[in-house]
């Protein structure tokens, strides 16, 4: 199995930014993609961005293009998800996820999941 923990989450004021990191352990060698997405309450699970481990291509939701960066630190097996210019519908918390085939926007479809770390925004 595959075994993430997130990190990096807190409280941060509009226009703020976040880094959150994603540290993978476990038979990592399976893992070809890796995402972030974020759940708040009583809303579903939705798509932040995704990177190929392999080839670091990267796709995003929407409404956070332009302002978030995924990447990755290979030495670490680590992911990152750089959150830039926070807003408040932001808030949420985010898990990181891993699935052995390629890179996916659907949560259904990824195999692996950590905890989550909370980020929240306030006005």
């Amino acid at each position: 199995q595959v075994q993430l923990v997130e990190s990096g989450g807190g409280l941060v004021q509009a226009g703020g930014s976040l880094r959150l990191s994603c540290a993978a352990s476990g038979r990592t060698f399976s893992s070809n993609a890796m995402g972030w997405f974020r759940q708040a309450p009583w809303k579903e699970r939705e798509f932040v961005a995704a990177i190929n481990w392999r080839t670091t291509y990267t796709i995003y939701e929407d409404s956070v293009k332009g302002r978030f960066t995924i990447s990755k630190d290979g030495a670490k097996n680590t992911v990152y998800l750089q959150m830039n210019s926070l807003k408040p519908e932001d808030t949420a918390n985010y898990t990181c996820a891993a699935r052995e085939g390629a890179i996916r926007t659907n949560p259904d479809a990824y195999e692996y999941w950590g905890r989550g770390t909370q980020v929240s925004v306030s006005s």
